[in-house]
């Protein structure tokens, strides 16, 4: 799927084609409120975060769902500290 995601070590925004599936994407279900991540995507190397809003996915280089637990906490505070 293509999509536009935010990649905060090039400071800017870029279009890329990634795949959604169970082996490389955790879904948080129980989300409620805007700006809570809503899904972790393993991408190239990478993690594309995504929150329950119509913000762009951040992709953050050089870790995967499995450095953080697959824990939505730990996902947020990645991304509030490369925002």
């Amino acid at each position: 799927m293509e999509m536009t995601v935010y990649n905060p070590q090039k400071g800017r925004l870029e279009t890329i084609d990634a795949a959604f599936s169970d082996e490389n994407t955790t879904w948080f279900d129980k989300c409620t409120k805007r700006h809570q991540v809503y899904m972790i995507t393993d991408f190239k190397g990478g993690l594309l975060i995504r929150e329950l809003d119509y913000a762009y996915p951040v992709w953050i280089y050089d870790i995967c769902r499995a450095d953080i637990g697959f824990d939505q906490r730990k996902a947020q505070e990645l991304k509030e500290q490369y925002l």
